[in-house]
């Protein structure tokens, strides 16, 4: 059963300000132009409801008591769960100085008081339009599995990830925060080189039976962040489909594994710390349980189950 937050309707506004005349003039304004308008009067209410209710749009008074708009801003992009929500501040501080430090702060567009209702609505469409495209995009990540991130070049800092993404880094790097891992900056480092090289990048990270990598791209809406999608390899969930699939020992389907690999049976024998000949007899019998006759068929069976687990097929 879903909770009152998730039954909301998709287009949610919150507006933070500490005046009630202000709060009442625009919440008739947005609530008669079919908005769900929530409220908050000071920065700490703001920032729990902001994470409470994961507005589309949050219109914020840049001057208040206590916590100001600016550090509440901050705060908001500085947080994970609440970054990508697109800020409007509410100023009567028309100074440039001002302006530039709404902007600073993470703000996307500001508007001047006395507050014009039609012109608050305006701005809102247009930042509720880029906001519902943003949200899509990052559900249809999350709903088909894909483990993919966002970092900002100039800080390392991970400006957005899918829940899967996320597990993986914390499982790898032992990490539950918003600043990628050294790892993950070194090998951003070295991936470049290697695609100037034009040579396959290096695998992120690598255990005794999983193997993490990554695939590099350059952000073309916003400079200076690389987009990367990572790919789990498990070493052990590969041989168990393999001895499922095909109705091989363990052995078996770690010589399959290899040969898949283009390893020869000198390799795979040190690799497994037997002998060439012995190998081969492991060989012999999967080239019986494949129904094939050669390395290359067998190999050819092994990399089209792989592939599946790869993509998440059965």
């Amino acid at each position: 059963m879903s909770s009152p937050l998730e039954q909301m309707q998709a287009d949610v506004v919150l507006i933070v300000d500490d005046v009630p005349e202000n709060l009442s003039l625009l919440h008739d304004a947005l609530d008669e132009a079919g908005y769900t308008v929530l409220v908050a009067t000071n920065g700490e209410s703001a920032l729990q409801r902001a994470r409470q209710s994961l507005a589309d749009v949050i219109l914020l008074d840049a001057v208040m008591p206590g916590m100001d708009g600016f550090e509440v801003a901050r705060r908001l992009k500085a947080d994970f769960v609440t970054q990508h929500i697109p800020i409007v501040f509410m100023t009567g501080l028309t100074e440039t100085e001002h302006v530039v430090a709404a902007f600073a702060a993470g703000g996307a567009d500001y508007v001047t008081k006395p507050i014009k209702p039609q012109e608050v609505l305006a701005r809102i469409a247009a930042h509720m339009q880029n906001a519902r495209q943003i949200k899509q995009a990052r559900t249809a990540l999350d709903a088909i599995g894909q483990a993919t991130l966002a970092v900002r070049a100039s800080d390392g800092r991970l400006i957005w990830q899918t829940p899967l993404a996320r597990a993986l880094l914390n499982t790898y790097f032992n990490i539950d925060c918003e600043q990628a891992p050294a790892q993950l900056l070194t090998w951003i480092a070295d991936a470049q080189r290697a695609i100037q090289e034009e040579r396959t990048p290096p695998v992120l990270m690598s255990t005794e039976t999983r193997r993490l990598f990554a695939s590099l791209h350059s952000s073309q809406e916003r400079e200076g962040e690389w987009l990367l999608h990572l790919h789990e390899e498990n070493h052990a969930a590969i041989l168990e489909a393999l001895v499922s699939a095909f109705q091989l020992t363990t052995r078996e389907a770690e010589v399959l594994y290899w040969v898949s690999k283009g390893k020869i049976n000198k390799d795979i024998g040190e690799i497994l710390g037997t002998s060439p000949r012995t190998v081969n007899k492991h060989l012999e019998h999967v080239f019986q349980k494949l129904g094939v006759e050669t390395r290359t068929a067998a190999a050819n069976l092994a990399i089209g189950r792989v592939s599946r687990i790869r993509s998440g097929a059965a």
